[in-house]
């Protein structure tokens, strides 16, 4: 059976992207910009393109940035139902205990989950992180051993847990790029973005007692359209920073890790952002379920032809300009044969990006042909033979 090849006019749109072969290399090599931080990475948050990296994969410790793991495992158990925003968590003596940055918990006070998790997320405080932990797990060990789990499932194969709050303790390892993989996770939480926003804010603990709150990551208040994700600092890990703004229904990502100054992770984060939003956008390419205006002849069927669809769609990161360049491309079989049924495939949609096949979508049928009952069918035989 013969194949033919047609090339698709106009356009169609949105889903996400899988390059051809797996994950993609940087769009650009090198860093258009000087960066000064030993291992940095930017990409769009939806496809997980990487525009462009600096030792991505160099393992590094990132401090309090490990929260955004300890803050995925919590929403996520709110969604399967584990637990609610108005939980009642007991804060045990060994959370209220924990060094470092602090929402100042009162030991053995019940607070409602929700603090937990805004202060965890806005003011990066450890005792909140781990009472957290012990509430959805039992223990801060067990939490860790899902914190693990959750990581290797979301392909950060450089990243080792050891405590649910980033605070310095041997074996505890990630990277620029597993980092991005987990940030493109949270970004699927929009009520991260409510909390990681807030730029001031106050706790009122049990017995009325206030703690003044502030924001950990200033681009939160001075880039606009900031609104995540976190900051990490020890004296191991240096200045660390994982931060992501949204601009033109475009989120970006942009990952700077063991900056000397605490100054220069904001920096350099903003200038890549910069980069990213005046050099890039998000092109929707295909959506599933267009039709293509395209049908294929069905032999033994109750119809003469199928109408075509689009099996899956497709959006990508395009350096602005490129848009010019795409076209589609359509292949398909001579005729099929029936029964169909609605979105069985038959053909491909290749999306070709100047010379280059960059994506193949299926082609699938928009609606069931059968083949013809009885009746029909002799009605058929009979026409054939005048």
């Amino acid at each position: 059976m013969k194949c033919m090849k047609r090339v698709l006019a106009g356009a169609l749109c949105l889903c996400l992207w899988t390059p051809l072969g797996g994950a993609a290399a940087p769009i650009e090599e090198g860093q258009p910009m000087e960066l000064t931080s030993p291992s940095a990475i930017l990409a769009e948050a939806a496809t997980g393109t990487v525009i462009f990296e600096k030792n991505a994969d160099e393992r590094r410790e990132v401090a309090s940035i490990t929260k955004l793991m300890t803050a995925l495992l919590t929403f996520e158990a709110l969604e399967r139902g584990d637990a609610t925003l108005d939980s009642q968590v007991t804060v045990s003596p060994n959370a209220a205990a924990m060094k470092g940055s602090q929402a100042l918990l009162d030991a053995n006070a019940i607070y409602r989950l929700e603090d937990l998790l805004r202060t965890t997320i806005m003011a990066s405080a450890n005792d909140s992180a781990v009472a957290l932990a012990e509430f959805l797990c039992g223990s801060e060990g067990a939490f860790v051993s899902r914190m693990n789990a959750r990581a290797a499932e979301l392909g950060m194969t450089n990243t080792a847990y050891v405590n649910c709050t980033g605070y310095p303790q041997e074996g505890q390892y990630t990277t620029a790029r597993d980092v991005m993989r987990l940030a493109c996770e949270v970004a699927k939480h929009p009520d991260y973005h409510k909390y990681a926003s807030v730029w001031i804010d106050k706790l009122t603990h049990p017995g009325g007692r206030v703690t003044d709150l502030t924001n950990t990551n200033r681009l939160v208040r001075f880039y606009q359209g900031c609104d995540g994700f976190k900051t990490g600092s020890t004296d191991a890990a240096k200045y660390c920073l994982c931060a992501t703004a949204e601009k033109n229904g475009m989120r970006l990502i942009a990952i700077v890790l063991g900056t000397p100054r605490s100054q220069t992770r904001f920096d350099e984060a903003r200038a890549m952002m910069d980069y990213g939003f005046a050099n890039y956008q998000r092109t929707v390419i295909a959506r599933k379920g267009d039709l293509l205006g395209e049908s294929l002849p069905v032999r033994g069927g109750s119809a003469d032809r199928v109408e075509l669809k689009l099996g899956s769609g497709l959006s990508m990161l395009l350096r602005n300009g490129q848009q010019s360049e795409l076209r589609l491309e359509l292949s398909l079989p001579e005729y099929v044969a029936a029964p169909i049924a609605e979105g069985d495939v038959l053909g491909t949609v290749s999306v070709l990006l100047g010379e280059r096949v960059i994506a193949r979508l299926n082609c699938v049928a928009a609606g069931d042909v059968p083949r013809p009952g009885f009746i029909e069918g002799l009605y058929r035989i009979m026409n054939n033979w005048r």
